[in-house]
């Protein structure tokens, strides 16, 4: 049996997106692997499956798994580029639809734009989650120069450093390290954010699971909610990638609204030697 798949992208930040509501499929995380392989396979960040929904009135289940075959409860970029498959589908301006981290809401801002409701930034430390009680707001770890990051959750954990130069970070070589720091039970994304203007940020990413990406949606919000939070920046601003810009706004009650480009890239089908890793 083969699976039809679309290959889709947010700022480069790119996908593998498979329709599974009307034919099941849980692939394991060899298959995962196989398929996101970017020598042997389609090749992919994140791996999305479209499953069917699980609450009256969203229109599907997105799942989300990296590159190395681990789930994970949240992706910005994806969640753009689901919702918009999704709108267009039902043709409406707006739809809701469901991930591990709850249910979001997209709708079009104007031509191959999307805006996503990516719901509240949780900051407790118990919520990120850290492995013991600390300030949020300037972790207790270091490594390479660097240190207290500033702890976000969005839908996934995340440590936010603010640099002089984001250009000059390291980022293969102290991403895992802080990735997999014991402060971090279920591991971190880890962002290094330079401020440019009280509107705009620099920010490079080291993705739990992925490692180097050109965007990271959850990371452009927790970074925006972060620089918010040490008073850099006010709470709406754009976040500068490596594949483009997101605009972020961190609203008084606490959500935060994420708006960027998606982007189609192909369609095909993938060979049973994938699916039957």
């Amino acid at each position: 049996m083969t699976r039809e798949f679309l290959k889709m992208h947010g700022l480069g930040n790119d996908f593998v997106v498979i329709d599974a509501r009307k034919t099941p499929y849980s692939p394991a995380e060899a298959e995962v692997r196989a398929i996101s392989d970017r020598k042997t396979g389609v090749g992919c960040d994140q791996f999305i499956v479209i499953e069917p929904a699980k609450t009256t009135g969203t229109a599907g289940f997105m799942r989300i798994r990296n590159a190395d075959g681990g789930e994970v409860s949240a992706c910005g970029n994806a969640s753009r580029c689901v919702g918009w498959l999704l709108m267009e589908e039902s043709g409406s301006e707006r739809v809701t639809f469901e991930t591990n981290a709850g249910i979001l809401e997209a709708r079009r801002a104007g031509e191959g734009l999307v805006t996503v409701d990516m719901g509240p930034a949780r900051l407790e430390w118990n919520q990120i989650p850290l492995a013991g009680p600390a300030d949020t707001l300037r972790v207790d770890v270091a490594h390479g120069g660097f240190e207290g990051p500033v702890a976000v959750n969005m839908g996934n954990p995340h440590a936010v450093f603010f640099v002089d130069d984001a250009e000059a970070v390291p980022l293969a070589e102290v991403g895992p390290v802080f990735e997999n720091h014991p402060t971090f039970p279920e591991r971190t994304n880890v962002e290094f954010a330079q401020v440019l203007s009280p509107t705009s940020i620099r920010m490079r990413v080291w993705e739990r699971g992925a490692g180097i990406t050109r965007a990271c949606g959850t990371g452009a919000c927790a970074t925006m909610v972060a620089a918010a939070r040490r008073g850099l920046v006010g709470r709406k601003a754009d976040v500068i990638l490596d594949g483009g810009t997101l605009t972020i706004e961190w609203l008084e009650d606490g959500r935060v609204l994420m708006t960027g480009p998606i982007a189609l890239s192909f369609t095909g089908r993938l060979s049973p030697e994938l699916v039957h890793v």
